[in-house]
């Protein structure tokens, strides 16, 4: 199996933070991750908000977050293992996480809780 690409704090841009949490099914997974700290089956977010997401959107979903520098992901077998990088990029940007899930809270969206970013 081929690594997964996870950029480095130093080379994680603005716009693919907002571009990754622009969709919010997206925003929603991250929410769900940002708040477990560590989510350790991809399946378990295959249920965000009222509908169920296909595995092959779902891996989409994660490879767009995680190539923003939003998570770090691990193999552990066949499984995968996210964790949230909100503390990397809330030193790096402070406060961007917090306003972009700020947001979808005010609208009833993902992340009602702000999701501790």
């Amino acid at each position: 199996m081929r690594p997964l690409f996870h950029p480095a704090i130093e080379d994680v841009q603005p716009q693919a933070i907002l571009h990754a949490l622009s969709d919010p099914r997206r925003a929603a997974i991250f929410a769900a991750i940002a708040t477990a700290g560590c989510v350790e089956a991809c399946s378990a977010l295959s249920s965000v908000g009222d509908r169920t997401i296909p595995k092959s959107s779902l891996s989409s979903h994660f490879k767009v977050l995680r190539e923003a520098g939003l998570i770090r992901c691990e193999r552990h077998g066949v499984e995968m293992r996210n964790h949230s990088r909100c503390a990397e990029v809330n030193a790096r940007f402070p406060g961007l996480l917090a306003a972009i899930m700020a947001a979808y809270s005010s609208g009833g969206e993902p992340g009602a809780n702000g999701a501790d970013a």
